[in-house]
C-alpha cells in the first residue's frame, strides 16, 4: 500500500518536471511575445523582403539573358519566384508556431504519461487500500527491496544512478534554456536565403528549414522522452537511465538528420 502511495508522489513529481520543462518551452515561445524581439524579427522580415526583390529582378535578367541565347525557361522562373514569395512571406511566422505546437504537445503527452494533475491523493490511497484488502497474507521474504535496482547489494550503485539521473535532467534544462534564442537566431539567418531562393538555388533554404523542424522536434521529445525514462528509472534503473541519457544525445541526432 506505501508503495502505491509512493508511486503516485513520484508520477506527480516526474509531472512536475515535464510541466517545468513545457513552462521553459513556453517561455522560449514568448520571447517572441516581446515588443524588442518583434522589432528584430520585423526588421529581418524587411531585410528578407529586400533581398527577395533584388533576387527576383537578378533571376528575370538571368532568364532574359538564358531566353536570348535559346535555353530560357520563363515557367520555371515563375514556378521560383512563387517558391520565393511563399518563403518570405512565412518564414518569420512557421517556424514560432511550429515550436509553440511542439511545445504544447509535449506538455500534454508527458502529462499524459504521469499523470500529473489527473489524479488526486485520495484516487490514489483509495486504489490503495483497495490492494490491500485484497491481500491475503502480511508475510514477506524479509529481502529488502530498492524499487528499480532489485536487491540492494551496493549503495555506491544507487548514488551513481542518482548522479547519472541528475546529470541528465540538469542537461536536458540548460538545452530547453536556450532555445528560444537559437530560434531567434535561425529566424535571422532565414532572411539571408532570401536572395536565393527565387534564382531557384533552394538548397540552402531547405537546410534552413530542416534545422527549424530538428529544433522544434527535439523541443518535443528530449523533454518527453526524459520524462519516460524518469517513469521507468523507479522499476528498470539501468533502462530507465538509458532513456534519460539518450534524450540528451537527440540534437547529435539531429545534427545527422540536417546533413
Amino acid at each position: 500500500m506505501l508503495g502505491q502511495i509512493v508511486d503516485w508522489f513520484y508520477g506527480q513529481i516526474v509531472g512536475f518536471l515535464g510541466n517545468f520543462f513545457s513552462e521553459m518551452g513556453n517561455m522560449g515561445a514568448e520571447l517572441f511575445a516581446m515588443s524588442w524581439v518583434q522589432s528584430v524579427v520585423l526588421f529581418f522580415s524587411y531585410l528578407g523582403w529586400a533581398l527577395f526583390a533584388i533576387g527576383l529582378v537578378v533571376a528575370c535578367f538571368e532568364c532574359g539573358v538564358e531566353y536570348s541565347g535559346g535555353r530560357g525557361n520563363v515557367k520555371e522562373t515563375a514556378l521560383n519566384a512563387m517558391k520565393g514569395f511563399l518563403a518570405v512571406s512565412l518564414f518569420t511566422q512557421v517556424p514560432v508556431r511550429l515550436y509553440e505546437l511542439a511545445v504544447s504537445l509535449q506538455a500534454d503527452l508527458t502529462a499524459g504519461i504521469t499523470g500529473f494533475g489527473t489524479t488526486s491523493i485520495g484516487d490514489a490511497a483509495k486504489a490503495a487500500l483497495e490492494d490491500f484488502n485484497a491481500v491475503e497474507s502480511l508475510t514477506s521474504s524479509g529481502q529488502i527491496i530498492l524499487r528499480g535496482f532489485g536487491p540492494v547489494t551496493s549503495g555506491l550503485m544507487v548514488i551513481f544512478c542518482l548522479a547519472l539521473m541528475a546529470y541528465a535532467v540538469i542537461k536536458v534544462f540548460f538545452a530547453n534554456l536556450k532555445r528560444g534564442g537559437i530560434l531567434l537566431i535561425q529566424i535571422a539567418v532565414g532572411s539571408l536565403y532570401m536572395f536565393s531562393v527565387p534564382r531557384g538555388y533552394g538548397d540552402g533554404f531547405i537546410q534552413w528549414c530542416k534545422q527549424v523542424v530538428g529544433l522544434c522536434l527535439t523541443a518535443f521529445l528530449q523533454a518527453t522522452i526524459l520524462v519516460a525514462g524518469l517513469m521507468v528509472f523507479k522499476d528498470h534503473a539501468l533502462l530507465g537511465l538509458g532513456l534519460m541519457l539518450s534524450a540528451g544525445g537527440f540534437p547529435v541526432i539531429r545534427g545527422q538528420w540536417q546533413c
